[in-house]
Parts: C-alpha cells; sequence; structure tokens
C-alpha cells in the first residue's frame, strides 16, 4: 500500500519538513527551515534559508505529522489561484483612507516587485485577516472567483478582481490569512459623494462624454446641475445594477451593499461591488425541496434590492449622509410604513436647510416622480414586491430622454398622483392650476386601482393630510373678518373598529391659530386651537353615474341636475385629452361613505379667547375657510381613488378632495 504524506516539526530554531513520495523503499527527505525575522521600515516578515538531509521515518514522528492535515487541505480548497509570498511585495508606507476595513482586518497597499508575476509593477491591496470568521470572508472571496472564472470579463469589470492570496510561511506560527485583490483608487463611493466638489471631479472621473452619456439614453453632457447630477447618478445605479444582476444570474447574493463597499476604477470607469467575502448561495449544497429554495433566493434578492435602495436614496439625498437623519429614515420603514409615503416623510427635513430648493427632492420630482417611485419599489416592506435588477434597469428614471420606455399603469397612475401633489404645493391657484388639478384628479378616478369596498377598508385606516379641494377656496388676506384665524393642517382619520364588518371611525382634525392684534400679518404665533368632528361611516359598494349631454338637457327640473349636467360636460372635454381614452365612461365603481351622526368639539389653548361670543366666531371662520365637508363629515358621499399614498373623496355638491397618507 503506498503511502504519501507532509508533515512540519517545529523548534526553537526552526521548522523542519519532511516529504515521502509514496514508495515504501524510498528514504524520506527531511528539510530544515531556518527562520530569521526581517525588522525593516514598513515591513515584517521572515527570512527563511533551507538545508536538506536523510533521515529514517519513525512512528513516533507520523503522529505529530498528521497535525498538519489541516493546513494542507487550506490549500487544496483554495485551488488553482496565484499563490504569492510576502517577499514579492513592497508594502508601502500608506493607505488611502477608501480601503477601510473591519477590525479584524488589517488592510496594506503593495507594489509587486516580483518580476515573473503577471501584476509586476501593479499596485495591490493585501488585506489581512486575523478572526477565524473574518478568514472565512477572505476564503470566501476566493471560493467565488473560481465559481465566476468561466466570465472573467464581467467578473473584473463589476467586481473588485481577487488576484489571489499569500501563502502561509513555514517559519511563522501565526494564523492569519492574507487576501490580495485590485486597487480601484482611493475613494469609496461613499468618500466620493462627501467630497465638496464631488460633482465635476465624479465627471472628469468617468470621463463623461457624448459616448458614455449615450449608455444611459441622454445625448448631451453638461447643462443645468440638476440635470448633471441626475445623469450621473444615472451611470452609477445603472453600473451598479448591471453588476449586481451579473452576481444574481450566477446564484449568488452579495448581502454586504454599501457606500463603502463600492469604488469605481478610473480605468474601465466601471463600479466594484465589492470583493463578494460574504456573498451567499441562492441554493443548498444539497437541494431538496425546490419551494424552499425559491422563497430563499428571492429574499435573498430583495435584501440586496433594499441595500440597492439605500445606496440610491444616499446618492440623490445627500442629507442622508448624515447617521442621524439616515437613522431616522431607516426607523421609518422598519416600523412598517409604506415606503411610498417616504416624500411626505422626508419633504419637512430636505427643505428645512434648503428653502430655495433641495437638489435630491427635485432629482426625484423629475418626469412625474418616477425617482420616488423607483426607491418605493427597492424599499418595499415586503420582500415579494420589490423590485428586481432588469426590471429597475427599464424603469423610467434610469432611462434617459432618447430611450422611449412605455411605462406600465402603475407608474402613469403613480405619475398623475404626483403632478397632481406637486401643483399643489404651488399654493398660485388661478385658473389654469385649478383646471389642471380637476383634470388630473377625474384621470385618478378612472384609474382607481381599488373600487371595491374590502380594499378600502384594508387602504382607508390610518391620517390623511388635506391637500386641495375642487371647491371655493377663501384665504384670510381677502377678506377682513372680526377673528383672524389662521388655518394650520387638517387631517382625516379612519380607525377600523372591527374585522368582522366595515364600520370605520372617522376624525377630522382642524388646527388653527387666532390672531390677536394689528401685527398678526408679520407675526403668525397665536392662541392655538384645534377643532374635531367624530363620526362613524359605514363603507358600501356603489357607482358614479355620468350624464350625457342628451340626458343632462332632458332633466332640468332642478338645479342639482344642471349643475350635475355641466359638471360631465366639462369632464368629458377633459377625458378627451387624454391619449389612451377614447370616449368617457358612464359610470365608476365607487365606494359609498354612509355617515352616523356626528359630534363637535374645540380647544382653545388661551384661557382668555375661552368665551361663548369669542368661540362662536372662531368656529364661524374655520367653517368659512376650510371644505364644509371637512366640518361636517356627513357631507362626504363617496370615495373614488384610493392607494398606499393617495385618496380622494367627493362631497355631496360634487367637490373632490385630495389627501395624502401622513407619516409624520
Amino acid at each position: 500500500m503506498a503511502i504519501c504524506g507532509i508533515g512540519f516539526k517545529s523548534g526553537l530554531n526552526g521548522i523542519e519538513f519532511m516529504h515521502s513520495n509514496g514508495n515504501s523503499s524510498t528514504i524520506p527527505t527531511r528539510t530544515h527551515l531556518i527562520g530569521r525575522p526581517i525588522n525593516s521600515p514598513g515591513r515584517r516578515g521572515w527570512r527563511i534559508s533551507c538545508s536538506t538531509r536523510k533521515a529514517s521515518f519513525s512512528s513516533s514522528e507520523s503522529k505529530g505529522d498528521a497535525q498538519i492535515v489541516e493546513s494542507v487541505s487550506v490549500e487544496e480548497k483554495l485551488g488553482p489561484v496565484m499563490k504569492f509570498k510576502m517577499s514579492d511585495f513592497t508594502i508601502c508606507d500608506r493607505i488611502s483612507v477608501g480601503l477601510g476595513g473591519r477590525g479584524d482586518e488589517m488592510v496594506f497597499e503593495a507594489i509587486v516587485k516580483n518580476p515573473q508575476c503577471p501584476l509586476y509593477n501593479s499596485r495591490v491591496v493585501l488585506r489581512r485577516y486575523t478572526s477565524s470568521q473574518a478568514q472565512r470572508r477572505g476564503k470566501r472571496a476566493i471560493e467565488v472567483l473560481k465559481k465566476l472564472a468561466h466570465r472573467k470579463l464581467l467578473y473584473h469589470s463589476y467586481s473588485m478582481q481577487v488576484h489571489g492570496y499569500v501563502a502561509p510561511s513555514c517559519s511563522s506560527n501565526d494564523s492569519t490569512f492574507t487576501l490580495v485583490h485590485g486597487y480601484h483608487g482611493s475613494y469609496s463611493l461613499r468618500h466620493w459623494l462627501q467630497l465638496s466638489d464631488w460633482l465635476p471631479v465624479l465627471e472628469a472621473t468617468l470621463a463623461l462624454d457624448e459616448e458614455c452619456v449615450r449608455k444611459v439614453g441622454d445625448d448631451t453632457v453638461g447643462g443645468p446641475a440638476i440635470s448633471r447630477k441626475l445623469r450621473l447618478i444615472r451611470i452609477l445605479m445603472r453600473d451598479l445594477l448591471i453588476g449586481v444582476n451579473y452576481l444574481h444570474s450566477h446564484g449568488l447574493a452579495h448581502t454586504e451593499l454599501r457606500l463603502e463597499n463600492v469604488h469605481i476604477s478610473p480605468v474601465d470607469r466601471h463600479i466594484k461591488v465589492g470583493i463578494l467575502g460574504n456573498a451567499s448561495d441562492f441554493y443548498e449544497d444539497s437541494p431538496s425541496n425546490s419551494t424552499l429554495d425559491a422563497d430563499r433566493r428571492q429574499m435573498m434578492i430583495a435584501f440586496d434590492m433594499r441595500c440597492v435602495g439605500f445606496m440610491m436614496a444616499k446618492m440623490v439625498l445627500r442629507e442622508l449622509m448624515d447617521p442621524l437623519i439616515f437613522m431616522k429614515f431607516k426607523s421609518f420603514l422598519t416600523k412598517g410604513n409604506d415606503p411610498s409615503c417616504l416624500r411626505e416623510f422626508l419633504l419637512p427635513i430636505l427643505c428645512k436647510n434648503s428653502p430655495s430648493g433641495n437638489a435630491g427632492l427635485q432629482i426625484l420630482d423629475r418626469n412625474w416622480g418616477a425617482g420616488w417611485n423607483l426607491l418605493s419599489l427597492l424599499l418595499a416592506t415586503n420582500p415579494h414586491e420589490r423590485i428586481s435588477c432588469l426590471d429597475a434597469l427599464r424603469h423610467p428614471f434610469l432611462c434617459g430622454p432618447r430611450w422611449r420606455v412605455d411605462p406600465p399603469m402603475d407608474i402613469i397612475r403613480w405619475g398623475l398622483g404626483s403632478t397632481a401633489v406637486r401643483i399643489t404645493e404651488e399654493y398660485i391657484y388661478g385658473r389654469h392650476q385649478r383646471s389642471r388639478l380637476a383634470h388630473f384628479i377625474e384621470l385618478m378616478e378612472m384609474l382607481n386601482p381599488y373600487p371595491e369596498p374590502k380594499n378600502w377598508v384594508r387602504l382607508l385606516p390610518g391620517k390623511w393630510r388635506l391637500l386641495y379641494s375642487t371647491g371655493r377656496h377663501i384665504g384670510l388676506t381677502l377678506r377682513q373678518p372680526s377673528t383672524r384665524v389662521l388655518i394650520g393642517d387638517v387631517y382625516l382619520s379612519f380607525v377600523q373598529t372591527s374585522d368582522t364588518n366595515a364600520t370605520i371611525a372617522l376624525t377630522s382634525d382642524i388646527s388653527f391659530s387666532v390672531m390677536i392684534g394689528l401685527d398678526w400679518p408679520h407675526e403668525k404665533h397665536g392662541v392655538t386651537g384645534k377643532l374635531q368632528v367624530d363620526s362613524l361611516v359605514r363603507l358600501t359598494a356603489g357607482s358614479r353615474i355620468y350624464l350625457t349631454e342628451e340626458q343632462g338637457r332632458g332633466k332640468n327640473t332642478s338645479q342639482s341636475s344642471n349643475v350635475q349636467s355641466q359638471i360631465t360636460q366639462k369632464s368629458s372635454k377633459n377625458w378627451r385629452r387624454a391619449s389612451r381614452i377614447k370616449e368617457p365612461p358612464s359610470s365608476l365603481p365607487v365606494t359609498k361613505l354612509a355617515s352616523n351622526e356626528i359630534e363637535v368639539t374645540m380647544n382653545l389653548d388661551d384661557s382668555s379667547v375661552q368665551k361663548v361670543d369669542i368661540a362662536q366666531k372662531v368656529v364661524q371662520e374655520v367653517r368659512t375657510q376650510v371644505p364644509p365637508e371637512m366640518f361636517d363629515v356627513s357631507k362626504l358621499v363617496c370615495g373614488t381613488f384610493v392607494d398606499s399614498r393617495l385618496l380622494v373623496l367627493r362631497g355631496v355638491n360634487g367637490s373632490a378632495l385630495l389627501f395624502t397618507r401622513s407619516c409624520r
């Protein structure tokens, strides 16, 4: 029986290396390695000299030699990758700030000085892993390299290239593992974005020209700062998604996508998605249940896409670079809030220090709010609802003006709502703006995704802030009332009373301030108050009938029929303006709101104005300024549109009230 093996015997003066070639008649060769420490600036290691002599093989030595089997198996496991020696490198006296590692990692920059190495004179990074968990990450990076070796072009383009590892020295008892990987500049993507002049610097690093921007569907370079930032974010996001999709298509999840782990190579101008030390396989070694494997794959892809969403949010919204603000942002999502309400949540934060307009807010608001839509899909609460890499690459936000994208109905619906919200924020309600708002609201009603009451029972509970009413608008500065009242936020809250029926508790909250004195145009800190209206509503199915011109002429018996006919004619003209709508519908399904008795309460914080006559004047002024449906909720007759973000209710007089879900 042939016997072969490798063994080591350590001593004070060095290490003895024994090798047997498998022939029992052959005397094993014993090599004596003498190690001496090297102490030089920027470099620490061992100088090794060898001597060989014949020796007899004893059974007592074989017992000690068996303890080294693990070190041999490690080299076999790492496979055919480049093995280096510390003598192959010249260690640099400094490292780049973008190469920061964890607490169990030591990072060095080095120059390959071995002329026989293919990387001669190249700058590389030596990442030494000290703990056992860190060493598993390093060895995992080499396993991934072996798995992706058959497509090296894409691997080198979108991943930080792993060259190999430093072979353990025989004269050292050090249990660390050193990985050798590529050097792709001094900064990680996070450090790039933290530069004060990051936009021109990144444009110069990526060498943006007309050929480059054509890859994202654009045909120009330069322009306003917002257009330049949007173009650059498109390039970075598309490169990042291509790299992540490359991993997903090969059955791997990155699991550690962060701005700190992503680098931009100035050589090939591609984003590198890290060294893949924590990359995880979609499927176990012995797949047994296809359903479990599919769920595991879906969850791992969803985790990566959530990380991509966080990276996109930080790239666009520079305020999220602040750890405290990002903690609030992440807490908003972990509490189960819908990501589609992110704009409503972030608006006070983004506009706090940018009264003239936040750049990130303008970027996400462009193209009918497409950026907010992509961000909500990347950060969806349900992992099964998160967008994939390929679908994200086709999203309108990442496609330039030269690429004609046929958006799905969900994005069209999103765009209508986003445009209506932005018009309401202008606070200039001329005839043109009011006409556009009414038109967008009617289109939203026709595209209502959830007309059935059971869906309203699920989506309606929560707090909604009033944005706009198509009814009368009466401001404080146009009149001289006896008691001046400044209206604040107006909310409508719904609470489901039980799971068995469709009865919902409705509360209308109107906050206001009573202006005292003559300096109220300049001093808005009056006596605060709150008016609250409570009621119970029952949801039932119904339909909203749109009368034609002939039907309107035949029903002139009452004034209400004439008003309905005028509304119908106006709606018909507006609907004909939409490209996909040939004829207005004769009726639309709605959810009817049947209200019970209402209860009205009012609180004033200052006792000096808590008098009956003053309270009556305050209530009268509040009723004058707010829509009548918010004071008398029994006038809300039906709901015509609802989703996770917006709500449209119709009053008894036909006016529409537009709400947005509030998460403040």
